[in-house]
């Protein structure tokens, strides 16, 4: 374990966890690989904490990461650990770290992962480096997460189609696409789908709203329309139905569920793994700990781990404005 006065990072490791998120391999590759060329091994976790609990890792090379930049999930695979919840978990995994030797732990996921990596934080002298990869973007300390893009690309892709469907038969079609508590997700698919509506949790759903507005584009003549639902709006099956006996026109409810989280990592999505790793790395070697990396206004910076914990990312309302408007 890395001790004050010390320069030389000899060991790192990696750990995926949470939900997947395209272009998570990406990382794991690069941070491989970054790491390799300052001469500092690197083993992955498998399965996220719980692989550290159960000392559960393969030891990562520049051959064993070839081939998976353009693979979505996670080699090293994820899950949601119950025992790391507990500081009796913790104190195991801490231990573990102990045992092998491991001086800087890079931490890929969300914001449930980092708040997992803060707590553990008080239980361990290692340091650790957040890599922000959720398709949800709604990290702070960041502007953009890795994953983000290529979910937004992939809702893309199949809600162009259903328009297709929608104008053949005339319909209103709610899209109902991830995002359990922000709408982040929804906003930018929304605003580049061209949607008549966008809902997200962020702004309480009035269905008398909803239906005024779809009447307001039926006397503009529109015999049809996207509306695109964050899940966390509600039951978007009972608001199909209501919006159906309000306005008498026909509704379908399409769920694209969890195809976002899957697919090829877009160019940019892998882009961000690169530039991402290359700073936690680096960061590692400059031997800072418990922060986060991120993108803000065009440049690669960092976080610490505490802040980006404690403060919630804020949704620019200002984009439904706009999406609004260009809907009319």
């Amino acid at each position: 374990m890395i001790k004050k006065g010390e320069s030389e990072m000899k060991r790192i490791a990696l750990v995926t966890s949470g939900g997947d998120a395209p272009g998570m391999n990406a990382a794991i590759r690069a941070v491989t690989r970054l790491a390799h060329i300052k001469g500092i091994d690197v083993i992955g976790f498998e399965r996220g904490w719980d692989g550290i609990i159960t000392n559960t890792y393969r030891v990562l090379t520049p051959r064993s990461v070839g081939g998976i930049i353009q693979q979505g999930g996670t080699i090293l695979y994820t899950s949601r650990s119950q025992q790391f919840r507990k500081t009796k978990g913790q104190q195991a995994a801490a231990k573990m770290l102990d045992k092998n030797k491991i001086d800087g732990l890079v931490v890929v996921g969300g914001n449930g992962s980092f708040s997992a990596a803060y707590e553990f934080s008080k239980s361990t002298n290692v340091l650790i480096v957040g890599v922000p990869a959720t398709i949800d973007n709604d990290v702070y300390g960041t502007d953009e997460t890795i994953g983000f893009d290529t979910a937004v690309n992939t809702a893309l892709t199949e809600i162009d189609k259903i328009r297709d469907t929608a104008i053949s038969h005339e319909r209103i079609f709610i899209a109902e696409v991830m995002g359990r508590t922000r709408g982040f997700l929804a906003t930018t698919i929304g605003l580049t789908a061209g949607a008549e509506l966008i809902l997200v949790p962020e702004v309480k759903t009035d269905e008398k709203k909803i239906a005024k507005r779809l009447a307001e584009n039926t006397r503009k003549g529109k015999k049809s329309g996207i509306i695109v639902a964050a899940e966390g709006i509600g039951d978007t099956r009972k608001l199909a139905a209501d919006i159906e006996k309000q306005t008498g026109s026909e509704v379908r409810l399409s769920i694209l569920g969890y195809a976002q989280r899957g697919g090829s990592p877009t160019a940019r999505s892998r882009l961000l793994a690169n530039l991402f790793a290359d700073k936690a790395v680096n960061l590692l070697i400059k031997e800072r700990g418990n922060v986060i990396v991120g993108l803000q206004n065009g440049k690669i910076t960092s976080t610490s781990l505490e802040t980006s914990c404690k403060t919630e990312k804020k949704l620019d309302l200002d984009l439904l404005k706009l999406a609004n408007a260009l809907a009319t």
